[in-house]
C-alpha cells in the first residue's frame, strides 16, 4: 500500500481532509497542541484518516535553532542545554511524554524524529541518541528518524536503526533509506529534483514517474510505504501524484 499525504494542512484543515487520507502534522514540532485541540481535529477527520506527527522540537532541536523563535517559546540560560539533540535530560524525556500523548489522542501509528544538520554523528549525539530511545516507552508507535547533513553515513544509520528499531527517513531523490522498522518505509518529499531549489520545486510528471516506481519497488519487498509532500506545491503535487498511482 502507497499513503499520501502532505506536511501540514496546505488549502486548509477543513477541506484538507476532503482531499487526503494522510497528514504529518507539522505544528506539533513548533508547539505541542492542548490535548483538546487534538481531539477536535481527530473528531475532525473521517475514521479512516490517518495523522502522523513531528516530535516537538524540545527533543531535537537545542533552543538556539531560529524554530524556537519561530514558535514564541523562551528558555531561560540555565536550561539552554538541557534541551535538543535527544539528550537524555529530564526536560527532553517529559517533552517525548507529551508528544506521546498527541500521538495517542491522534490515533497515531508513525512518529517523526527530524534532526537538525547540527546533530552530527559524533559519539556525544550517538550516546545519547541511543540512551534516549531505548529508555522511551514508544507506545506502539512506529518512529521515523530522519537525519539531516553529510556527517551520517549510510553504516552509521543503519547500524543505529537496526539497534533502536528505526526506520530511515529520506528525502529518495537525495538518497536511499537503509533500514526500515515494522514493515515501513518512510519518504518526504522536499522538493530538490533535479537541483538545489529546495520547497521551491514542482515535481514533473517524470518526477512523479519516477517515484511511483521507487515506491512501487517498496511495495514489492512487503512495505508499506509513506509519502509526504514538503515542498510549496505540496497539496497539488500530492494530488497528482495520487492520481498516478
Amino acid at each position: 500500500m502507497i499513503r499520501v499525504g502532505c506536511c501540514g494542512f496546505p488549502g486548509g484543515m477543513k477541506g484538507y481532509f476532503e482531499r487526503f487520507r494522510l497528514v504529518e502534522v507539522q505544528g506539533t514540532f513548533y508547539r505541542l497542541p492542548r490535548v483538546e485541540t487534538a481531539e477536535r481535529w481527530r473528531s475532525a477527520a473521517r475514521e479512516d484518516f490517518e495523522f502522523a506527527v513531528k516530535v516537538w522540537q524540545g527533543i531535537t532541536h537545542p533552543p538556539t535553532s531560529p524554530t524556537w523563535r519561530r514558535a514564541g517559546v523562551q528558555v531561560g540560560p540555565e536550561k539552554q542545554e538541557r534541551y535538543g539533540f535527544l539528550r537524555p535530560t529530564e526536560e527532553v524525556f517529559e517533552a517525548w511524554e507529551r508528544t506521546r500523548e498527541i500521538c495517542r489522542v491522534l490515533n497515531s501509528r508513525i512518529c517523526l524524529i527530524q534532526c537538525p544538520a547540527s546533530f552530527r554523528a559524533v559519539q556525544v549525539n550517538i550516546r545519547n541518541m541511543r540512551e534516549f530511545l531505548s529508555r522511551i516507552d514508544r507506545g506502539g508507535l512506529t518512529i521515523a528518524w530522519e537525519p539531516r547533513g553529510a556527517s551520517w553515513t549510510d553504516g552509521e544509520v543503519k547500524s543505529l536503526c537496526q539497534k533502536l528499531d528505526l526506520t530511515h527517513c529520506v528525502d529518495p531523490f537525495a538518497r536511499e533509506p537503509v533500514f526500515f522498522s515494522k514493515g515501513t518505509a518512510y519518504l518526504r518529499l522536499h522538493g530538490r529534483p533535479p537541483g538545489d531549489r529546495m520547497y521551491y520545486y514542482r515535481y514533473t510528471d517524470g518526477d512523479l514517474r519516477w517515484l511511483l516506481e521507487k515506491c512501487r519497488g517498496l511495495e514489492a519487498e512487503g512495505l508499506e510505504v509513506y509519502c509526504l509532500f514538503n515542498n510549496v506545491y505540496m497539496g497539488e503535487d500530492a494530488e497528482r501524484f495520487t492520481r498516478l498511482i
